[in-house]
């Protein structure tokens, strides 16, 4: 597996968690502080989320499929872009599993 996969997936994750924590905060301030201004930011924010969390879902089961996750890991990473913070920690994990696996995997460069 080539390192490029595991990057774009550890930054749609980082992006997908920023962003759901950011419409998190938003939800907040609208329906139980009811701040001005916060209608217009979760919109944006919710928009910003929804498209990017397709594009997450289309790089981690690239990820997974190259991975040859089972499906009930697949499914947990793939649903980790809905969960606040989760995307983090799920991250974190997947890509300390799979440094390893992108390292054996990198072509050795012989020194001249």
């Amino acid at each position: 597996m080539k390192k490029s996969v595991l990057t774009r997936y550890r930054v749609m994750a980082y992006v997908t968690g920023v962003l759901l924590v950011l419409l998190t905060l938003g939800v907040i301030a609208k329906y139980l502080l009811h701040i001005d201004g916060a209608d217009g930011f979760t919109t944006a924010v919710g928009i910003a989320h929804g498209w990017l969390y397709v594009v997450y879902l289309v790089v981690a089961f690239d990820l997974g499929s190259k991975a040859k996750w089972p499906v009930k890991k697949q499914l947990w990473v793939l649903l980790a872009g809905t969960i606040p913070t989760a995307a983090f920690f799920v991250e974190r994990k997947v890509s300390q599993e799979l440094q390893a696996r992108v390292a054996q995997d990198a072509p050795v460069v012989a020194k001249a």
